[in-house]
């Protein structure tokens, strides 16, 4: 029966399909096009494109480098020409994009009806003044001290009541350590967000939300997708009844906090949000939906992030020992240079000098960012930077993958996982001097607003993992070979395929090391 709907829709949709092309070809108007031709992959009538994408599925985001490492700029044909893009890997169209034109380039439709349901009008699902009074709300909150603070010692907490005693009670199983790192991921986000531990019900309920916009969002069908959603069928129907789990854990802790009326006192974004939010001239339908769209927005932007970046971290280390060693030390030399410095007690201040962890997490997510591409929509008819026209209606796509690997960016070197690139001669993390060659926490006024949160977290989940315990990944960890042809999934993020299996051994302390309070002395 499930099998006959699906056959009946794809048939409709392809009709619908059909129909609305011959009406847009009958009806487009002509534009001019620039003198450069943007070159393209191989293109099929009706289908565009689409036989090298089902064909390059399993690599898709080493098939788009491979293509832009021949030409930095391409044009991709949707299926039956209802849509085009333009993909690239050029910093100077990046800013383009990200900075100078920055109105013309919008989150598109493709992106926002996808993400609709999980993240309404949220920051990450909005554009212009909505967008911006966001913004405006959030980024000055997220410069402050105190919420610095707040997010290191909810780190800490989690640190000690949660993964590390999971770790331990490891033993010597083998065991996913992405699923470990997405779990601690997700309790430390919420606490964060929420000020509360989530329920099991809303972890779960998110983590399938998670998993079905990214199927949609892959899908080379969306009309299908969409149509199963209208008539509240199948796979669809279930999300629906997923989103009412993830809506009923944030509006009772809304209603729970506004009961108690202490929020002004409390540390959490919620509770602060709750308090900027009486001033907005909300009605308390309006104000418990903006509430929940703020709050669920920073959940799902640092859910997967992290866990994600940390994940293919610890893959990469474990192919790369050397690599292992220098951070291991580094941090071991830093704890015995003074006897008020302990290895889970650092301080903003300590977690700074750690130059090499620093630039070993920035390699590894220069070749895995955590959100391998980014799509906009054109609002207006354009003129790329590298002379590629760009028709209103169309969609830009900017590979952070693919940039990661270029070697008129990186080097010849550019595919080998090298964290002393980011070093100067005295050892020292410098950034490169241009922000849109690495847009992993993308740039200019879209420039991600948690970035330094989450190189703090990071870091203290490294230096706490890799202080207690020997990590082995169990089949061999990311070397140069393995690294030809990583292991990823196609999704939203970059997951990686079949999880990371590994198991860890304690090491030997001359003394045991107590978690203490972090101490965020700056």
């Amino acid at each position: 029966m499930v099998g006959d709907i699906n056959y009946l829709l794809i048939i409709l949709s392809l009709s619908f399909l059909t129909l609305s092309t011959l009406f847009y070809r009958l009806t487009r108007r002509r534009v001019s096009y620039s003198a450069v031709k943007t070159p393209c992959p191989q293109s099929y009538p009706l289908i565009g494109n689409l036989i090298g994408f089902l064909r390059n599925q399993h690599r898709y985001h080493d098939w788009v480098t491979d293509m832009l490492s021949t030409t930095p700029t391409l044009q991709v044909n949707g299926f039956l020409g209802l849509s085009h893009s333009i993909w690239t890997a050029d910093p100077t169209n990046l800013e383009h994009i990200l900075g100078s034109n920055f109105p013309n380039y919008v989150k598109s439709s493709r992106y926002t009806s996808v993400m609709q349901e999980l993240l309404g009008s949220g920051i990450y699902n909005s554009d212009g003044i909505l967008w911006a009074s966001h913004r405006k709300i959030t980024g000055p909150e997220f410069a402050v001290v105190s919420l610095k603070t707040f997010i290191s010692d909810i780190v800490q907490s989690q640190l000690s009541k949660s993964l590390i005693p999971l770790l331990i009670s490891a033993g010597s199983n083998t065991f996913d350590m992405q699923h470990v790192l997405r779990k601690f991921s997700f309790d430390t986000i919420c606490n964060v967000a929420f000020g509360v531990d989530p329920w099991s019900s809303f972890a779960q309920a998110f983590d399938a939300a998670m998993e079905h916009t990214s199927n949609r969002f892959m899908s080379p069908f969306p009309v299908v997708w969409k149509l199963k959603r209208y008539f509240n069928i199948g796979d669809e129907r279930k999300y629906k009844e997923t989103i009412k789990i993830v809506n009923q854990f944030a509006m009772d802790v809304i209603k729970s906090k506004d009961t108690q009326n202490c929020y002004e006192t409390n540390k959490d974004l919620l509770s602060k949000f709750m308090v900027f939010s009486w001033g907005m001239g909300f009605e308390d339908e309006e104000r418990s939906k903006f509430l929940r769209d703020t709050i669920i927005n920073f959940v799902f932007a640092g859910k997967d992030s992290t866990s994600t970046a940390l994940t293919w971290f610890f893959w990469l280390l474990d192919g790369h020992p050397h690599c292992k060693h220098m951070i291991y030390n580094e941090f071991s030399m830093l704890t015995t240079s003074s006897t008020h410095i302990r290895p889970l007690n650092l301080t903003l201040d300590d977690l700074k000098r750690l130059n090499y962890l620093h630039a070993a997490l920035s390699e590894s997510m220069r070749l895995f960012p955590p959100m391998p591409i980014h799509s906009r929509s054109v609002v207006n008819d354009d003129i790329l930077p590298d002379g590629t026209f760009v028709h209103k209606g169309w969609y830009v796509d900017y590979s952070v993958y693919a940039m990661g690997r270029m070697e008129s960016l990186w080097g010849y070197d550019c595919r080998e996982f090298k964290p002393e690139r980011w070093l100067d001669g005295n050892g020292v993390y410098h950034q490169p001097d241009d922000m849109y060659v690495y847009p992993v926490f993308n740039g200019g006024l879209r420039m991600c607003i948690g970035k330094e949160m989450a190189y703090i977290q990071m870091k203290l989940v490294v230096v706490a993992v890799m202080h207690e315990f020997e990590i082995e990944v169990v089949g061999g960890g990311g070397t140069p070979e393995r690294m030809a042809d990583p292991p990823y999934r196609l999704s939203l993020v970059l997951n990686m395929k079949n999880g990371l299996p590994v198991r860890v051994k304690k090491r030997q302390q001359v003394a045991p090391v107590v978690l203490q309070e972090l101490r965020m002395d700056v």
